[in-house]
């Protein structure tokens, strides 16, 4: 008989829960951000510069495995959204089968293991690789080493029916190729805890925990350990 009444009860808490939750986002995002360091952009353009010369060996070795497997094009190129809501174009190794291009434009977000991915497309993502044409975005000053992940504008709007003013909050400072969401959260993260990850990092952020949050992504790359 009481049945329903704790049903209801258990409801309205949750609803409470909810709102109260969405209170404290709205006071943690409405508390004044640093302006970003000049010493992060030089960091981020050295060790861009750095990983570019560094890396092309590899790129090569990429490029020819995807051509071999999926001929052309290379390169998955797409609008993010950046610092401000401006957008970007930003630069992949594709590892999608070309066939599903179609989908690919709808912004479909896709996992590793989807028999969609291509062969070598699984191995890029295991092991984040197929970010590296990203460092170009860097160097651009489109994007940062660590920051909030860039999105596809589409994904934005639709994280906003959940999460109101989310991409107002979460880009007011560049996107990163790595972050505290990207290390420590999984592939499928709700938007809220996206944000949450990311207004901690603008909290925080500090030359030391981007050396920090780097390290811990070279190692996720070495084991092939990232959830993508």
């Amino acid at each position: 008989m009481c049945a329903p009444q704790e049903a209801g009860a258990l409801e309205a808490q949750k609803d409470k829960e909810r709102k109260i939750e969405q209170h404290a986002d709205r006071e943690e995002a409405l508390r004044p951000f640093f302006p970003e360091p000049l010493t992060k952009r030089i960091f981020d353009l050295v060790l861009a510069a750095f990983g570019l010369l560094l890396f092309l060996p590899l790129w090569t070795l990429i490029s020819l495995a995807i051509y071999l497997e999926d001929g052309k094009p290379i390169l998955f190129i797409q609008k993010r959204v950046g610092k401000g809501g401006k957008e970007f174009t930003a630069y992949k190794f594709r590892t999608i089968y070309k066939r599903y291009d179609d989908q690919v434009a709808q912004a479909v977000a896709l996992h590793s293991d989807d028999l969609r991915i291509m062969k070598v497309g699984r191995i890029l993502r295991k092991m984040a690789l197929n970010e590296l044409p990203q460092l170009l975005n860097i160097l651009r000053g489109d994007m940062s080493f660590v920051g909030p992940r860039p999105e596809p504008p589409e994904f934005i709007a639709a994280y906003e029916r959940e999460v109101p003013n989310l991409g107002r909050l979460r880009y007011q400072i560049r996107p990163g190729l790595t972050g505290i969401a990207q290390v420590y959260g999984p592939h499928n993260m709700a938007p809220r805890n996206k944000l949450r990850y990311d207004l901690l990092y603008m909290r925080r952020r500090s030359l030391w925990l981007d050396i920090k949050l780097i390290g811990m992504s070279v190692w996720n790359t070495i084991r092939a350990g990232w959830d993508a």
